[in-house]
């Protein structure tokens, strides 16, 4: 199959995947398609919500609809990186046989990430970056796709651990998740508090998927959208010359070179779900605001000032 049919293809089941999505999770168009965006580009993804909001069924809901193993890990400051990773026990005849954890699924919820202590995060780091984990002595490759989707919730600070910096920046897209709107609630109260239960078919396979995220890396892109893309990086970091006033004044440190690898990956998947067999400046600044949110760290100005880092995104377009 040619690349240009394999895209037909793919914008044609994307379709059917939304729609089938849609039978459970009302409303929330924006954040299922920023979490998709990100399966397909192969990162990973940090859901920002307060609780209630149905993170975890989203997450359950998209991984049965793309035929994949899910897993949630429910994370506490007493939990312990063997925890997540598995441990090695005796049998019966003595032999030491490794358990595996539930990080060994495909989709990974990582529920209230920043609940659990820095040991254990990191233990979940080596599995995000290198598709692996080694424990005891011995690596076990993960099965492929692997995709971790973390939630935060950014109400309670206390008894809480945040991310560092360089673990967010693992993180291919922050998504901020707002309360539905009041036709969206009443549709959710209704569906949700009779005896019926949608059935969410399985559109995709493993392999189908991966198919598809080799079939996204091969899309071509013009050298002055990945000029745009750096460019736009380039300037949230507060000592380039580029940089604005509003940046100089509000920004303590500015985005690195992964922002501008996932800037021109996830416009890629951005374009390719609308059909396109390219991505233009209009597809990167559609998936700026979540791949930059979390990679700019504001100042105490900033934060007296009720600048927000929305702000600040969109005024590097």
């Amino acid at each position: 199959m040619s690349d240009v049919t394999a895209l037909k293809q793919f914008v044609k089941q994307y379709k059917d995947l939304k729609t089938e999505i849609a039978k459970v999770i009302i409303g929330q168009e924006e954040v299922v398609n920023q979490i998709l965006i990100s399966i397909f580009s192969g990162g990973h993804s940090l859901l920002i919500g307060v609780p209630g909001l149905a993170k975890t069924l989203m997450v359950n809901t998209i991984a049965q609809a793309l035929g994949l193993d899910f897993k949630r890990i429910q994370f506490t400051p007493d939990l312990m990186p063997s925890d997540i990773l598995g441990s090695e026990i005796l049998d019966e005849d003595r032999h030491f046989k490794f358990i595996k954890g539930p990080i060994f699924a495909n989709i990974i919820l990582a529920d209230e990430i920043n609940r659990t202590p820095p040991k254990t995060q990191a233990a979940l780091l080596e599995a995000m970056q290198e598709r692996a984990v080694t424990v005891a002595g011995h690596h076990y490759k993960l099965s492929l796709p692997y995709f971790v989707l973390a939630t935060q919730n950014p109400i309670e600070q206390e008894g809480t651990y945040p991310l560092p910096e360089a673990q967010l920046d693992r993180f291919m897209f922050a998504i901020n998740l707002d309360y539905p709107s009041f036709k969206e609630e009443v549709q959710v109260v209704k569906s949700t508090t009779t005896d019926t239960q949608a059935k969410i078919n399985a559109l995709f396979s493993a392999q189908q998927i991966m198919d598809f995220q080799h079939l996204i890396r091969r899309i071509p892109v013009a050298d002055n959208v990945i000029e745009y893309a750096v460019s736009m990086v380039g300037k949230t970091r507060p000592n380039s010359d580029t940089a604005s006033d509003l940046v100089k004044t509000y920004i303590d440190w500015g985005a690195g070179p992964r922002a501008s690898q996932n800037l021109i990956l996830a416009a890629k998947t951005h374009a390719a779900i609308n059909g396109k067999f390219s991505p233009d400046i209009e597809n990167v600044q559609a998936v700026a605001y979540s791949i930059l949110r979390h990679r700019i760290i504001k100042n105490y100005k900033a934060e007296a000032e009720g600048i927000s880092e929305e702000q600040v995104i969109k005024s590097l377009f």
